[in-house]
């Protein structure tokens, strides 16, 4: 049983009434999730993600008015800059793509890096680099990034995620000493989350490692206390937390919503 249902709100209606939320990522899994939580917080949503169908489904179900959907492909970072200077003030950031393929890190040929590096942190610091000296003229910003618990504890078989996620938990801690003091950046590791990514990640793990779907899962639960997948919805919360006026005080900070999975304190 999860910690939330469809029907679950954990905050004061309307708390982020007046922001705006830019959600990349936004047609499936967590970034769907935190884009509906948004917007019952209050938060008008931009969602971002290259899907428009997918997209025009989700703002049928968010709760409240004045949502849009950006269609747009993160790895064209001159897309991405172009699409972002036209948006206006936007106060809150929700980074979020698709990771890359499992896979032994040795096999991963150079030019297999470009593509997710250029989704993550390319665009990821094209957002900031034109949205941070917004947010510090009015007074306000909040940077959430959905990485991977693997930034503290590397997970086998996804050695190119793993170092992906290095590099965006590394380039938010610079910008947590870089960034004005009414912008916090902050990360949230999801642990093994209910989504379409995890099934296919599960799948290209057994491709490259001969174990079957169910085995990969499985050794997957035996390493999760709660022994459950995580609901999307129990990430969102923590993403939307992190977006409050009241959380101005976490700044820098890695967050992990993984069930208690991770070893390291």
């Amino acid at each position: 049983m999860t910690g939330l249902t469809g029907d679950d709100f954990p905050f004061a209606e309307n708390v982020l009434a007046g922001r705006t939320a830019l959600v990349c990522g936004a047609s499936k899994g967590i970034g769907r999730a935190s884009a509906l939580m948004l917007a019952r917080a209050g938060a008008r949503v931009i969602a971002c993600a290259r899907s428009a169908e997918d997209l025009e489904t989700l703002l049928d179900e968010m709760h409240g008015s004045g949502h849009s959907m950006l269609v747009l492909d993160l790895e064209d970072v001159e897309a991405v800059r172009e699409a972002v200077l036209g948006l206006g003030m936007v106060e809150i950031v929700i980074n979020n793509a698709g990771g890359p393929p499992g896979g032994p890190l040795l096999g991963n040929k150079l030019d297999e890096f470009d593509g997710p590096f250029a989704r993550h942190l390319h665009a990821a610091h094209t957002i900031a680099q034109i949205l941070a000296p917004r947010m510090e003229e009015i007074g306000y910003g909040r940077f959430v990034n959905i990485i991977s618990t693997s930034v503290r504890e590397p997970i086998d078989n996804i050695g190119l995620s793993n170092t992906l996620r290095g590099a965006m938990a590394s380039w938010s801690k610079s910008l947590s000493r870089e960034f004005a003091p009414c912008i916090t950046i902050n990360n949230i590791l999801p642990g093994f989350t209910d989504t379409d990514r995890l099934g296919s990640l599960a799948g290209s793990i057994s491709d490259k490692t001969g174990k079957s779907v169910e085995e990969v899962r499985t050794a997957w639960m035996d390493s999760v206390p709660i022994q459950r997948l995580i609901d999307p919805q129990e990430t969102a919360a923590a993403v939307t937390y992190l977006c409050l006026p009241s959380s101005s005080a976490i700044r820098g900070v890695s967050l992990a919503v993984d069930g208690g999975r991770m070893r390291s304190i």
